[in-house]
């Protein structure tokens, strides 16, 4: 059974930093590329950051780049986003999903993708 479980988030002030974890099970780790993707209260999920397995392009929302930097435990079966500079706009549920298509222009997921549950970052002004 695939699993993604978020964990890390939390309230935060303006400014401040929080590492986000997912921790994958279920399938081959090395062969999916995992994405973080966030909701915001009133708007639509959108693609935060990824690193493709496939050929390494690694993808940063405008929003993000500078602050949030992905990675990757092959050995461990996680991946992280470290996010610094946290601004209130950041504040939302962050979301792992596999397996995602990541290009350096454009993450793209699909219906059949694997979710988390999410994990809620708040960011206090």
């Amino acid at each position: 059974e695939v699993q993604l479980v978020e964990s890390g988030g939390g309230l935060v002030q303006t400014g401040g930093s929080l590492k986000l974890s997912c921790a994958a099970s279920g399938f081959n780790f090395d062969d999916w590329t995992i994405g973080w993707f966030r909701q915001a209260p009133g708007k639509e999920r959108e693609g935060v950051a990824c690193i493709s397995v496939s050929d390494g392009s690694t993808y940063y929302a405008d929003s993000v780049k500078g602050r949030f930097t992905f990675s990757r435990d092959n050995r461990q079966n996680m991946v992280y986003l470290q996010m610094d500079r946290l601004e209130p706009e950041d504040t939302g549920i962050y979301y792992c999903a596999a397996p995602i298509e990541c290009w350096s222009t454009r993450i793209n997921y699909y219906p059949l993708d694997y979710w988390g549950e999410g994990t809620l970052v708040t960011v206090s002004s």
